[in-house]
């Protein structure tokens, strides 16, 4: 014969009757008397009693506040809207939130003056290169090779200044450049 040792997972499961037994156990108290036993489950039965009582209370109570709000006209979307515009207004009216709003207005109007600083340095330091003696420098020997073409090419008055010759130079481009023969890439030669 086979004698096999029964293991925890190989037992097989509680029956009803078996859980019957395991009920009636008391395993905190066995010296309890029949007559405490017999007070403390009428208590535990007014206690279930007045469980299912606050139940049906408390479900009346919040059919009635349901009611009641339908009629007020709050709708759960209406809520939620309020709820964010609370919440939303207690945020802005944290201390938190002040310090943040004033940090960076603090720091946008920093960056604004830099950035003007930054702009007003840049046009002072070109009005600085322009009146430089090698800025005149240069624009005099511009002014002198633009004068020696200018006879060489076929003028006999005088060059002009700086500003002329590159005006005169501008509208000559202008002239010269067809403004209505626009011509399909494909015709234009290589």
């Amino acid at each position: 014969m086979e004698t096999r040792q029964q293991g925890f997972m190989d037992s097989e499961p509680l029956k009803e009757a078996d859980e019957d037994l395991v009920s009636e156990v008391n395993l905190t108290n066995s010296t309890m008397t029949e007559e405490e036993r017999q007070e403390i489950q009428q208590e535990l039965a007014k206690l279930e009693e007045e469980i299912g009582t606050l139940r049906q209370v408390l479900s009346s109570k919040e059919n009635q506040h349901a009611e009641l709000k339908q009629q007020l006209g709050l709708t759960p979307l209406s809520e939620l809207r309020n709820n964010f515009s609370r919440g939303w207004h207690d945020m802005q009216s944290s201390t938190a939130y002040k310090k943040t709003t004033e940090t960076l207005s603090t720091a946008g109007q920093r960056t604004s003056a830099a950035f003007s600083t930054f702009g007003n340095t840049i046009t002072r330091r070109f009005g600085d290169l322009r009146n430089s003696q090698s800025f005149k420098s240069f624009e005099e020997k511009v002014e002198n090779t633009v004068s020696t073409i200018k006879t060489k090419v076929g003028g006999t008055g005088p060059g002009g200044s700086f500003e002329e010759v590159l005006s005169s130079a501008a509208n000559a481009s202008s002239q010269d450049t067809p403004t209505n023969n626009l011509t399909d890439s494909s015709e234009r030669p290589c």
